[in-house]
C-alpha cells in the first residue's frame, strides 16, 4: 500500500494565518493527504475548528514585536528550540511539502524545511508581505499571494491564488443578499479574530447617532477585546440598541450571510470572507499595520465599489455614522454593493492553493 502524502503546515499568531490555512487543511484531508499543524500556544487558539485529523503541534517561537527586554532577549533561544525540535520531528517524520502561512509560530517549521531541502512554499494573506514571508520568500520554491498585486522582492515570483476561505465559509457563497428595508436587518462589526479598539470606540455612538427610525430595526452583533466588552454593551444599552457583543463570534459566516452590513478591519480574512459572501462593507483598515498592508487588501473591493474606505486616523462616529445611513437608507446602492463583493471573491483560492501543494509534491492535482 502506498505511502499517504504528508502536509506540514505552519502558521500560527492570529486567525488571519490560521483561518487560509484550515482551509488548505480541509481540501488536503479530503484528498486523502496526512495533514500537521506547528503553531504556537496563540495560534492554537483558533485551531479548533481544523478537521479531528489534522494534528496538532505546538513549537517554541517568539517575536521581537512583544515584551520587554528580558522577553526580547531569549526570543533567540526560543526560536532556536523550536528549529531543533522541527528538524528532529522532520527528520523523523519526513514532510512531503511543507506550507506556512506566515506568522512568527511559522519559524521553525519553514527553516528545518530549508535546512532539510524538503519542497516548501510560502502563502502570503496580504497584498505586502510579513515579516517572516519576506524572510523566507527567497528561500521557498513558490510564494502564493493572497491578494493581487502583491508587494515582492526583486526577483521573487508571485502567484495569484487568492485567499482560502473555509468550508462553512464556501458553504455561504451562494446565499442571496435581502437589502435594507422596513424589516430587522444585521449590521456585523468585526475587526479580526482579536477584535479591535477604535471600533469600540467610534462605531457605537456612530450607530446610536443614526435616524430614529432606522435604530429599532438594527440587530448588532459586534466582536470586542475583552478590555472593551464592558463599555461597549454600555454604549448600546444607552442608546437603548440590540447587540450582541462577545470577543470572538464562531459563526461569523453565517453572521455575515444574514448581514445587511459589514463594518470591519481590512485584514485578509475577513475581506476574503465578505468577498466570498458577497456583503456591502465599511472597511477601516489598521493604521499601525506593517506597510500599512490593511489598505492595500482593501483596494479590491474599494474599487469595484463594494466597500466603503475609512481612514482610522481622524475617524468620528459622525463621518461614519453618515456612510453607515447612505448604505442602509438606500437599498439599490446595498445590493450593488453586495453584487460588487462577490464578483471578487475568490471561492477556488483552496482549490488553486492545493494544486500547487500536488505539483510540489510531484503530484498530479
Amino acid at each position: 500500500m502506498a505511502k499517504r502524502p504528508y502536509l506540514l503546515i505552519a502558521a500560527g499568531g492570529t486567525g488571519g494565518h490560521m483561518f487560509p490555512a484550515q482551509a488548505l487543511a480541509e481540501a488536503m484531508v479530503a484528498k486523502g493527504w496526512r495533514v500537521r499543524l506547528s503553531t504556537d500556544p496563540r495560534g492554537a487558539r483558533y485551531a479548533g475548528g481544523f478537521p479531528a485529523e489534522v494534528e496538532r503541534v505546538v513549537v517554541s517561537s517568539g517575536t521581537f514585536a512583544r515584551g520587554g527586554a528580558l522577553a526580547r532577549i531569549l526570543v533567540p533561544f526560543q526560536i532556536a528550540g523550536g528549529v531543533l525540535s522541527a528538524l528532529a520531528r522532520a527528520v523523523w517524520d519526513r514532510p512531503s511539502v511543507v506550507v506556512g502561512f506566515g506568522g512568527y509560530p511559522s519559524i521553525p517549521a519553514l527553516t528545518a524545511a530549508w535546512l532539510l531541502r524538503l519542497p516548501r512554499m510560502i502563502h502570503e494573506q496580504n497584498g505586502v508581505l510579513g515579516r517572516v514571508n519576506q524572510i523566507f520568500a527567497r528561500r521557498v520554491a513558490q510564494v502564493a499571494c493572497g491578494t493581487w498585486p502583491t508587494q515582492l522582492p526583486a526577483g521573487v515570483e508571485g502567484h495569484p491564488v487568492g485567499n482560502p476561505v473555509r468550508q462553512a465559509v464556501l458553504d455561504r457563497a451562494a446565499a442571496p443578499y435581502m437589502p435594507p428595508g422596513d424589516y430587522p436587518m444585521s449590521v456585523v462589526v468585526i475587526g479580526g479574530s482579536q477584535g479591535a479598539r477604535v471600533l469600540s470606540d467610534v462605531v457605537p455612538a456612530a450607530l446610536a447617532a443614526l435616524p430614529a427610525a432606522l435604530k429599532p430595526l438594527l440587530r448588532i452583533a459586534h466582536q470586542a477585546r475583552d478590555e472593551d466588552h464592558a463599555r461597549v454593551v454600555a454604549a448600546y444599552q444607552a442608546a437603548d440598541m440590540t447587540a450582541e457583543v462577545a470577543p470572538f463570534f464562531t459563526d461569523i459566516p453565517r453572521r455575515l450571510a444574514e448581514a445587511q452590513l459589514v463594518i470591519s478591519r481590512a485584514g485578509a480574512s475577513s475581506v476574503a470572507d465578505i468577498s466570498v459572501i458577497g456583503r456591502p462593507a465599511i472597511l477601516i483598515p489598521f493604521a499601525a499595520a506593517t506597510a500599512d498592508h490593511q489598505t492595500a487588501n482593501a483596494r479590491g473591493l474599494v474599487e469595484a465599489q463594494a466597500a466603503v474606505l475609512c481612514v482610522e486616523g481622524g475617524l468620528d462616529a459622525a463621518q461614519l455614522s453618515a456612510q453607515i445611513a447612505s448604505i442602509l437608507c438606500t437599498p439599490e446602492r446595498a445590493e450593488h454593493m453586495a453584487a460588487a463583493a462577490h464578483a471578487q471573491g475568490r471561492p477556488d483560492a483552496t482549490i488553486r492553493l492545493a494544486a500547487m501543494v500536488e505539483a510540489l509534491a510531484g503530484l498530479k492535482p
